[in-house]
């Protein structure tokens, strides 16, 4: 009865049915020794007498406590401390139970040993492997971004903030000392004048020509349309030459043309154009006249008018053409006047052109061309009829390379049969160009070549072939300084004589411009004729220097 006594509070330990506990009487029943040693008084009813060497188990708390202070150090026995006795009593003591260390302290050792497992990172690495730890750990409130936060929202240009005129980021110009232009009408137009001194060794460039100093006077008009669908463009010059010192001179040269063209719709375009020029006639005349003061007057009236049409890659073409010459009254060096009226004539052709595009920029084409050339008087002043047909065929490529390269060239014959059977055809090759190339920017070449028949009232003779070609060459050194050089020769084969004539000119200029509106010009000129026929040589060497004006 004494030993099921005494094993009850353990066994209701174990069972959890247990009240309200004191320490103090739990230590008296099972450590009679311990209230003796406290020297506090016992509470409560005695403790029953354990059976001597009877053992007592040890306590085993459910949870896991943390380490007490022992009685070696002088802390109050109690139940909850190691008890040597009781562990002896029951043999070899039980192995210590380890202290269990938070979660969080576990999971930080094992990612140091990680860390310290994996080779070492370069300073960029560390940077972003931290910055993605620190992006990861949210400690805060996220903005949430709106519904079309997402969507490519374009702004209106108008909205945006205006910049001061001042600091507009401008494009800079190609060509800072162009001329503007002025608005006149659906027209560009740009007005231009220069003016300056020539000295020249030939003032009038005749076989009996002296030295003289020329006051030089051009002013000149060109213009364009702003047209949207149809162009047209006008070019307009006069000239002033007078002696200042040395060999008489007046001369006065005026000209205008201008072309237009229409577009008619399905493929349809209407191309026409027409000129005027009025100046004396040119030294190199192959007509002589001998003792005259001054050479005639020679007016030149010409109009054309066509309609091209595209077919596929195949382009057509039909134009009418009409040139007027007539010529004024020559002075003699004795007084008087000679009549050139048997001279004036007028020029009627009709020309068909076919082409066909095998590529974009290459259009190979024929051309055919038949006229008449009709002089006022039937028969001139030697009574020879100087009327003649006219027939003409030639070959030719068209090409357009853009900006690079563009024009046309063609090779063929042209015969011009009078009408007074004493005199022969006129007739002989030809030779037309118009070629602009541009083999780097600031530098254009352009080279024009044509083949004329001329007229004449030389007793006996039928007239003449003038081959003619000029290469000029142009480069903008800077922006205010352009330079040119200009080539031109010629060659003139007499009809009925054995007469022949080589003409050669070369020029070379500059144009330095001090701003848009004013610059200063300077050329040098050397031209000569050489001819078989008696009395037609001559050499002319000039000098200009002046300004230029434009707007």
């Amino acid at each position: 009865m004494a030993a099921l006594v005494g094993g009850w509070p353990a066994l209701a330990q174990e069972s959890g049915m247990r009240g309200a506990v004191d320490e103090q009487e739990i230590n008296q029943e099972l450590l009679p020794g311990a209230s003796m040693a406290s020297g506090r008084p016992t509470l409560g009813r005695a403790a029953p007498a354990l059976q001597e060497n009877a053992p007592v188990p040890p306590y085993r708390p459910t949870t896991v406590a943390v380490d007490e202070p022992s009685a070696a150090d002088g802390a109050q026995p109690s139940l909850f401390q190691n008890n040597d006795a009781a562990e002896a009593a029951f043999g070899a003591a039980p192995a210590p139970v380890p202290t269990m260390r938070p979660s969080t302290a576990r999971e930080r050792t094992e990612a140091a040993r990680q860390r310290l497992a994996q080779p070492p990172q370069t300073p960029t690495g560390r940077v972003a492997a931290e910055t993605a730890t620190d992006e990861d750990i949210t400690t805060g409130t996220v903005r949430v971004d709106t519904v079309d936060s997402e969507i490519d929202l374009t702004v209106d240009r108008g909205a945006e903030r205006a910049e001061a005129i001042e600091g507009l980021d401008r494009e800079p110009e190609q060509n800072p000392y162009a001329p503007l232009g002025l608005r006149l009408g659906t027209f560009i137009v740009t007005p231009s004048a220069e003016t300056g001194i020539t000295a020249t060794s030939n003032a009038d460039s005749s076989p009996d020509g002296s030295s003289a100093v020329l006051s030089e006077t051009i002013l000149r008009l060109n213009g364009v349309s702003d047209w949207s669908r149809h162009s047209a463009a006008f070019e307009t010059y006069g000239s002033l030459r007078e002696s200042i010192s040395g060999q008489e001179l007046d001369e006065k040269e005026f000209g205008i043309k201008g072309s237009t063209i229409i577009e008619l719709g399905n493929e349809f375009r209407a191309v026409a154009g027409a000129g005027y020029v009025i100046k004396p006639e040119s030294a190199s005349s192959p007509v002589i006249i001998e003792d005259t003061t001054s050479r005639p007057i020679r007016q030149i009236i010409d109009a054309n008018l066509g309609l091209e049409k595209d077919v596929g890659k195949l382009r057509l073409g039909i134009d009418g053409n009409i040139e007027r010459d007539w010529y004024g009254d020559a002075e003699l060096s004795s007084g008087g006047t000679v009549s050139q009226r048997d001279r004036d004539s007028t020029l009627a052709t009709l020309n068909l052109r076919t082409g066909y595009e095998i590529s974009p920029a290459l259009t190979p084409f024929v051309a055919v061309e038949v006229g008449r050339r009709f002089y006022d008087e039937k028969q001139d002043a030697s009574g020879f009829e100087r009327s003649a047909d006219r027939l003409g065929a030639r070959a030719g490529l068209e090409f357009d390379f853009g900006e690079k390269l563009s024009g046309e060239f063609s090779a063929g014959w042209l015969r011009e049969k009078l009408d007074d059977d004493r005199l022969a055809p006129v007739s002989g090759a030809t030779v037309d160009a118009n070629i602009n190339w541009s083999p780097q920017r600031g530098t254009n070449v352009s080279l024009l070549g044509s083949t004329i028949i001329e007229g004449t009232t030389t007793p006996g003779e039928s007239g003449s072939i003038l081959y003619a070609g000029r290469l000029n060459v142009e480069r903008e050194i800077r922006a205010n300084l352009t330079a040119n050089v200009a080539l031109g020769a010629a060659y003139r084969d007499y009809t009925g004589s054995d007469g022949r004539d080589v003409i050669f000119s070369a020029e070379a200029g500059a144009t330095y411009w001090f701003n848009r509106y004013f610059g200063l010009v300077g050329r040098a000129r050397h031209e000569e004729l050489n001819s078989n026929l008696p009395d037609r040589d001559s050499k002319t060497d000039s000098v200009f220097l002046g300004v230029k004006m434009q707007r």
